[in-house]
């Protein structure tokens, strides 16, 4: 299936980077600022919620901006990648319905040019690290695991909900709903510590909350996550991608009648 996915990316590769480069630019369209919003739109939102939470959580907490930019780098990423996936095949009807193309390429370029604003983010994320006086080391390279498993995660979410927002227009109002409840149950600006051992483990019920978590592991603790705290994260991933998959190509011929 893969190996398919590949030769259909490459026998399309034109279409794919147009869309790419056209999903980009359209983003910051008639911005001062443009690409510098990729950066500067994630670290307002940490400097407010650390102005607002720094007073009641960052007291007791070394470290805490990085603890608070873990999280909402994360979240940030999965928000605008499954959001842009969500409008995907609606905001590109008008070239589907007129040209035979895989569907999912749509999908594939609005996560791609996420996972771009999550590199530049990223980058600046690094940056407050090392003048938080966080210790770098080669335990560094084990965040490229959660970032995989997240991009197949999310890819996963935007296939089940740009199918869901095909025929049911009514699902954009609830995601915005439901990942408003997901940023308050993902502990991104709180510490799960203070719970109970079984409300603890609960918390990892939330693929979301486990790959922040990984990544706070690694920075914050300057340890790699035990081996079965890895296939819980590909777990998730893996089953939110198949179901998506499964729900893609169940209803893939239908999307025409409804778009």
């Amino acid at each position: 299936m893969l190996k398919q996915l590949t030769v259909k990316i490459k026998s399309n590769q034109f279409l794919f980077e147009e869309l790419v480069k056209r999903d980009f630019k359209q983003k910051y369209k008639r911005t001062v600022l443009g690409m510098a919003w990729s950066v500067l739109s994630p670290l307002l939102t940490l400097l407010v919620m650390s102005l607002v939470f720094g007073q009641f959580f960052g007291r007791t907490m070394e470290h805490y901006t990085i603890y608070l930019f873990c999280g909402n780098l994360v979240f940030s990423y999965f928000r605008e990648s499954t959001t842009g996936g969500m409008n995907a095949l609606m905001s590109n009807a008008s070239i589907f319905t007129k040209v035979n193309v895989p569907k999912y390429m749509f999908l594939l370029s609005k996560n791609v040019s996420a996972l771009i604003n999550f590199g530049l983010t990223l980058c600046v994320f690094f940056l407050f690290a090392l003048a938080d006086h966080v210790k770098f080391g080669v335990h560094f390279l084990a965040l490229l695991y959660p970032i995989c498993c997240l991009v197949v995660f999310n890819i996963g979410i935007g296939l089940i909900l740009s199918a869901m927002f095909v025929f049911f227009r009514d699902t954009g109002y609830l995601y915005d709903v439901f990942t408003m409840l997901l940023m308050y149950m993902s502990a991104i600006f709180y510490t799960v510590d203070t719970f109970p051992a079984v409300m603890q483990n609960l918390f990892l019920l939330n693929p979301l909350y486990c790959y922040i978590k990984y990544f706070r592991v690694v920075v914050l603790e300057g340890n790699i996550p035990s081996l079965g705290f890895h296939l819980l994260c590909a777990l998730y991933a893996l089953v939110i991608v198949w179901i998506g998959g499964f729900i893609y190509k169940k209803y893939n011929h239908k999307f025409l009648y409804y778009v």
